[in-house]
């Protein structure tokens, strides 16, 4: 299984938020521009609690089992393959949305003044923001996923989960 990879997320978030805001200033010239939705920051802020109370969930379990303790609870390789999984994923879809929200933020940064524009910009910042922390999850929940001997052997090499 490959890491994420910082500069494959930059890129997704950068293309996405030029193709954004040429899309908003090009929707706005010709009729109205969709809103951002309120729930959008809610949603990616979520993702990210998810994330990272999966992350902590398994980095507790894999220490009880590294120390032996009585009854520790081990923990499947598969399911820890596919928390990656979801954590890779989430990431990838949150730098494509954070990316998409932060051209539509910049867009609507030319009119402050009107307080329904003021409101999206916030809403968009707030997405940007949330992305931001889906991807920082998903690479805490990677991190905490990643075999001790793969940081010994391979330095920026495939990641594998737990067994």
């Amino acid at each position: 299984m490959k890491e994420l990879r910082i500069r494959t997320l930059a890129a997704v978030f950068v293309v996405a938020g030029v193709l954004s805001w040429a899309g908003a200033r090009l929707w706005n010239a010709v009729g109205t521009l969709p809103r951002v939705p309120l729930a959008a920051p809610i949603v990616l802020a979520l993702i990210a609690i998810v994330l990272l109370a999966t992350a902590l969930s398994l980095r507790a379990r894999l220490k009880a089992q590294r120390e032996r303790r009585p009854g520790a609870k081990g923990v499947d390789p598969l399911m820890a393959a596919r928390a990656v999984v979801f954590g890779q994923a989430s990431a990838l879809v949150a730098a494509l949305v954070a990316g998409m929200y932060g051209g539509t933020g910049v867009f609507l940064l030319e009119s402050l003044e009107v307080p329904a524009r003021r409101d999206q910009a916030i809403y968009a910042g707030f997405s940007v923001l949330a992305g931001i922390g889906v991807i920082a999850a998903a690479f805490f929940l990677e991190r905490v996923c990643k075999l001790p001997e793969d940081d010994n052997e391979h330095h920026g090499g495939g990641a594998a989960p737990v067994a």
